[in-house]
């Protein structure tokens, strides 16, 4: 690929994996890096080069930007691909790789700092004419709270505005509960995000999770890739998405992707992101916020449309055109993915970190399995429990989760304990079958204990 020669991977896991596959196929060399609970790992093995950056902890390793900086001076890359997580959406991490003359694989940093700053990210959308959720701006005087919540109606949203990923929200239900919550969800914002502000949103009752892929050049190109539904959740964490979103009027769906291109190009944004919305049971949609990266759910994107994102995140980084346009782009098929973690859903979900004794993946027509960890290998304590993403496509919905249930049948792990009976029972959910599910079904559905 002209323009790139090698490429840091700022991450680990399988999204590690997945971007070191990428650069291969495009004839670009792969750095990996790595903790100290990671020496050993599957991206490490896959790289041209490896270079250990610290400490187990994240704040010691992938957390650390000077570790991270020093480890692509010393390997002259000519960018750093941060995946997701971690400093991903940082853009003071993105300014630093830009001021060492390295290319950052992502947005702008200003673009960074805007759409992580939810507040600045609800303006900008309202700015683009895209619908936003009822809200407040950040919280700077406790007294006018009562009247910002009399005028925005329970129930509501108490929301970190440097928060994302499902994390820093508090559901409150009345004033009582939302003076209660008040100064508790400010320090946790602070704790966690550096940031105490916080805001207020109306609750969209009954609401689905749906997001809509976009890819955007420095050539003044942006284009969608339609949408995912990602309703299936717990606490606010997604276990199953799929693609296209089930039931979704054509008007709607025509409506809420031409509304992320219009956010994307309002805010100049370059790369791969995801305008995330609020679907409610009229179809009217809000946008809630924009992940500045790869996704997580990615793959089911790349299945229905034959597009692989981050070869064009190294395209768009190599200053080439995408090597498409919004007419060529066509949904072929349904796909649907399943996050297996390494959770015990018998007692509360609790991570079950340790050795993979056993480790049998499934295949067959349809099928792909992306994950960071091989036979013998380790989950270990200080990052996210996830094993593998099964990612199942078929001609049509049914097809698809046909195949995933028969994906399951053949995933097998031994060693630690996992979601993947959870998987089986909900892909031979009735109701998930019929679909939509709203993002409150999966929480219904295990407090029930059906």
């Amino acid at each position: 690929m002209s323009g790139l020669r090698r490429v840091m991977v700022a991450n680990r896991g399988e999204i590690a994996v997945r971007i070191i596959r990428a650069c291969h196929v495009a004839g670009v060399e792969a750095v990996a890096v790595y903790s100290d609970a990671d020496e050993r790992s599957k991206w490490v093995r896959m790289a041209d080069d490896a270079v250990h950056i610290g400490r187990s902890a994240a704040q010691k390793s992938y957390l650390d930007p000077d570790a991270l900086l020093k480890a692509a001076r010393a390997t002259e890359v000519d960018a750093v691909h941060p995946g997701y997580g971690f400093l991903s959406e940082s853009g003071a991490f993105a300014r630093a790789i830009d001021e060492a003359g390295l290319v950052f694989i992502g947005p702008r940093p200003a673009v960074l700092e805007q759409m992580g700053d939810k507040a600045a990210a609800r303006s900008a959308a309202a700015s683009a004419g895209v619908p936003v959720v009822p809200g407040t701006d950040p919280i700077e005087d406790p007294a006018d709270v009562p009247r910002l919540a009399a005028e925005l109606g329970f129930p509501l949203l108490l929301k970190a505005a440097a928060g994302g990923g499902g994390r820093g929200i508090r559901p409150v239900h009345d004033l009582e509960g939302l003076l209660d919550a008040l100064p508790a969800a400010q320090a946790e914002a602070r704790s966690a995000f550096g940031d105490p502000a916080v805001y207020l949103e109306r609750a969209v009752a009954n609401a689905r999770h749906v997001e809509v892929q976009v890819l955007a050049d420095d050539h003044g190109n942006v284009v969608h890739l339609f949408e995912r539904d990602c309703s299936v959740q717990r606490r606010r964490q997604k276990l199953i998405e799929e693609a296209p979103a089930p039931a979704l009027h054509e008007e709607t769906r025509q409506a809420i992707t031409a509304a992320a291109v219009r956010l994307a190009e309002h805010v100049g944004y370059r790369g791969a992101g995801t305008v995330e919305f609020l679907v409610d049971g009229d179809g009217n949609f809000y946008f809630i916020e924009m992940n500045a990266r790869v996704q997580v759910e990615h793959p089911i994107t790349e299945a229905i449309t034959g597009v692989d994102i981050v070869a064009e995140q190294l395209r768009i980084a190599a200053g080439e055109p995408l090597s498409m346009d919004q007419a060529s782009i066509e949904r072929r098929g349904a796909a649907v993915e399943l996050r297996i973690n390494a959770e015990d859903p018998e007692r509360d979900f609790a991570p079950t970190p340790g050795e993979i004794a056993v480790l049998r993946l499934p295949g067959g027509p349809g099928v792909r399995v992306d994950t960071g960890i091989s036979q013998g290998d380790r989950i270990s304590p200080f990052y996210d429990s996830l094993i593998a993403k099964l990612i199942c496509w078929g001609e049509d919905r049914d097809q698809a989760y046909a195949r995933a249930r028969q994906a399951l049948t053949e995933f097998h792990v031994e060693g630690v304990a996992s979601t993947a009976a959870l998987h089986r029972e909900l892909t031979n959910d009735p109701e998930l079958a019929a679909g939509p599910v709203h993002t409150m079904w999966l929480e219904q559905h295990l407090s029930t204990g059906r």
